[in-house]
């Protein structure tokens, strides 16, 4: 199964430690081992680190690390191939360009059909591998690029998670569809089904989510891969599986959250 690492902060801190918890899920027991990437904003841009192989046997992994970018805004991923070859055209997170910023993608899931799909049709954003969670990102993108007009007038947090609420509608008429997005300013999270480890099934939960606020000098953050230094801190984690004793939240099925430098600022939930 893949694995999905969403993290949004108030502060500037390291947060390449995440690494060490999706490498160890793709240890030599799991089947996610076709690839792994993150993606650590800076500003406008984002700093991707990619290899088409397992992160647990990565040096590049074991470097960031250490000396991974400082951010407040990151999305990690390890891939267990479903479509698309092994190699480094086909691993997320994938990112493209849009009105001067850098767009950031990962998705879990399996997406049969995507590229007949008359609702996912591609001009000006194209894939440049055969994965069907990058043509699901183009096709985010030829949607977002109508919304985006211009660098100087940003469109609202309402109209973006509208956009996003709508088109995750549609992916999930695909299949599995659990996806991380964001656009610099903003982290998306959509919560669908995914493989369950104890059941076998293919069923909710596809995504949980952590709330924190670390008050005190003396209150560190700390999870499975995750550390974040003592001080005053507001952080909103996002992971397949959730990566400690806290009370992670599972989105429900289509919920659909929108997160801004360490707070959930918006949110679509389903009525069924």
């Amino acid at each position: 199964m893949c694995e999905l690492l969403g993290i949004s902060s108030r502060r500037l801190t390291r947060l390449t430690f995440s690494l060490e918890a999706l490498a160890a899920h793709s240890g030599p027991l799991s089947t996610a081992r076709d690839g792994w990437g993150a993606g650590f904003y800076q500003g406008r841009d984002v700093a991707l680190f990619r290899e088409p192989g397992a992160a647990s046997d990565s040096a590049m992994v074991r470097l960031l690390e250490t000396q991974g970018p400082d951010t407040t805004l990151a999305i990690s991923h390890i891939r267990h191939a479903t479509l698309g070859e092994v190699k480094l055209a086909n691993t997320q997170p994938f990112v493209r360009e849009l009105v001067g910023r850098t767009h950031l993608f990962a998705h879990n899931g399996h997406l049969p059909g995507i590229s007949h799909s008359e609702k996912f049709c591609l001009d000006r954003f194209n894939p440049v591998g055969e994965a069907d969670s990058e043509h699901a990102f183009c096709a985010l993108m030829e949607r977002m690029k109508i919304l985006w007009q211009s660098p100087s007038a940003s469109p609202s947090v309402e109209e973006r998670l509208a956009l996003v609420t709508a088109y995750a509608a549609d992916l999930r008429q695909l299949g599995p569809a659990n996806f991380l997005y964001a656009d610099g300013d903003v982290l998306f999270a959509h919560g669908h089904r995914r493989m369950q480890s104890v059941t076998g099934k293919i069923e909710p939960p596809g995504l949980f989510m952590l709330v924190r606020q670390c008050c005190c000098e003396s209150d560190a953050f700390e999870a499975e891969g995750v550390s974040i230094a003592p001080g005053y801190q507001e952080v909103v984690l996002l992971a397949s599986v959730p990566l400690s004793n806290e009370s992670w939240r599972p989105l429900q099925e289509g919920e659909v959250v929108a997160i801004s430098i360490g707070k959930v600022v918006d949110k679509h939930q389903p009525t069924h």
